[in-house]
């Protein structure tokens, strides 16, 4: 193994750049901002993203995505989902014949409605082997070395292999998987759940209620699923269940976090400001899921009514009610 090019900073790229450096393999960390870059550079440290960890000497932070791409057998995609084609576009042509893509963004491309795993195949090519990491992971209990099991998903089974191998620790555990769709709709669809959840935590509304929202997060996700053909099973395993429990039950959901702050009365611009750069992918994927459901006639009252609240500005005890009377 050459080289690993991880292209993003935030918490799960840099996360996976020191666990990869850690293991002794050469990275190459993609910082977009040359400001960051230079403070992870002096302090050796993600002071923004992953706070008190370090970062190994053997990972090297690089503004230029070609120089972090070329002779590159292992590329991580960690930037937002919305951003994914926009970046995939800048560095294709710097790839390898037999470079794997290693995806870790959790979303639902807005107006397309694809996967991460779609939009990249679209833009670097159907020969790039694509591998989707998923499940319950956040970056800030892996950076610290605790027990974490996550599913690694693709077509091609030499791919999962040696992503496998090089990726995984004896805290870090990983399970192959063949159902690539349904395991990133998993992992985008418990966001809006989460969101939902952190709302019903913000206004006090106790376990019952939590418990509820989740259950719905997961009947919602398995009717988006089944619509774009994932496997049914994949929503009660790890990438599916165990996703979102996690991320909705989390104090490092960022997702949960916007759905208190909502709850709170703060706007959304407000509430971005208090993530300091952090993105919560759950927003704009409310957004492309409601778009699609409504247009394949769906029936996701949760996501109607998340969309209701963050897109138009509805108040959210009124959109509890209508949540509510949807299964009267």
């Amino acid at each position: 193994m050459k080289k690993i090019a991880v292209i993003g900073a935030g918490g799960s790229g840099t996360t996976l750049a020191v666990l990869l450096g850690e293991k002794g393999y050469n990275v190459d960390l993609w910082v977009r901002r040359k400001e960051l870059l230079e403070k992870i550079n002096s302090f050796r440290e993600n002071t923004q993203y992953l706070k008190g960890i370090k970062i190994p000497k053997s990972v090297i932070c690089k503004n230029s995505v070609s120089d972090v791409i070329k002779n590159s057998d292992i590329i991580v995609n960690a930037v937002p989902s919305q951003f994914t084609r926009e970046v995939a576009k800048s560095y294709a042509k710097y790839l390898g014949k037999r470079s794997i893509i290693v995806n870790v963004a959790k979303g639902i491309e807005l107006h397309t409605y694809k996967t991460m795993s779609q939009v990249l195949k679209e833009e670097l090519g159907k020969n790039i082997g694509i591998v989707t990491l998923s499940g319950p992971n956040h970056s800030e209990e892996i950076s610290m070395k605790l027990p974490t099991a996550t599913v690694i998903a693709s077509d091609n089974a030499d791919c999962l292999k040696k992503v496998k191998e090089v990726f995984q620790t004896d805290y870090f555990k990983i399970f192959l998987h063949d159902d690539v769709i349904g395991v990133e709709v998993c992992g985008s669809v418990k966001n809006i759940a989460a969101i939902a959840t952190g709302v019903c935590d913000g206004l006090g509304y106790g376990d019952n209620a939590r418990g509820s929202i989740i259950t719905l997060g997961l009947m919602e996700m398995s009717v988006f699923g089944k619509q774009l053909g994932a496997k049914r099973e994949t929503f009660y395993g790890l990438a599916g269940v165990g996703d979102l429990v996690a991320t909705c039950t989390s104090k490092y959901s960022r997702n949960r976090f916007v759905g208190e702050r909502l709850a709170q009365g703060k706007s959304m611009e407000e509430i971005k400001k208090g993530m300091h750069g952090m993105v919560a992918e759950g927003v704009q994927t409310t957004k492309s899921v409601y778009e699609f459901a409504k247009k394949h006639k769906l029936n996701m009252p949760l996501t109607q009514q998340a969309y209701c609240v963050l897109y138009e500005n509805k108040n959210i005890k009124n959109a509890i009610k209508d949540l509510l009377k949807s299964f009267s």
